[in-house]
């Protein structure tokens, strides 16, 4: 069996005050988010970003810390079985718009409800729940940290 790594993102944007994530609908027909192939010394974030850029147009976006998730699957491909390991981080546009390659057929923002329902394999589906989560409760943290200035003692006790 061949092992081969891929990395991508989850992509969000906010769209007057909505959380959007964008979706890329492959050429056999699945929904997935940008992702590819790990080129030659590339670690796994410069994958993540090159691809992101290759396959989405999108070139104002940043990876956030604190999120990486994988999942693989098994597939065949010219006669040889390939195990494929697929790690996701989570990056937001600063972009609107985005860019079809010549990879994908189509492309979509959809809100969290419509992204979890559009997206075709378990793996990303699941990731996509933590990485919801993970925004939800990253973005409340930023939005509290501007409101509660008061309240800076006591951060190093974890």
């Amino acid at each position: 069996m061949i092992e081969a790594t891929s990395a991508g993102a989850i992509l969000f944007r906010d769209t007057r005050g909505r959380r959007e994530y964008l979706l890329l609908k492959s050429r056999p027909g699945d929904w997935e988010f940008p992702k590819g192939g790990v080129e030659g010394e590339e670690e796994l974030q410069q994958t993540a970003i090159r691809e992101v850029k290759e396959e989405a147009g999108i070139g104002d976006f940043r990876l956030l810390d604190g999120f990486r998730k994988d999942y693989d699957y098994v597939f065949e491909a010219n006669g040889k079985t390939i195990h494929k390991t697929v790690h996701l981080f989570v990056a937001k546009s600063y972009e609107a718009s985005a860019e079809l390659s010549n990879e994908h057929r189509d492309l979509q923002w959809r809100d969290y409800e419509q992204a979890i329902n559009t997206v075709t394999q378990d793996g990303p589906r699941e990731i996509l729940e933590d990485a919801h989560e993970f925004l939800d409760e990253k973005l409340a943290g930023e939005e509290g940290e501007d409101e509660d200035e008061d309240e800076g003692e006591g951060e190093d006790e974890e």
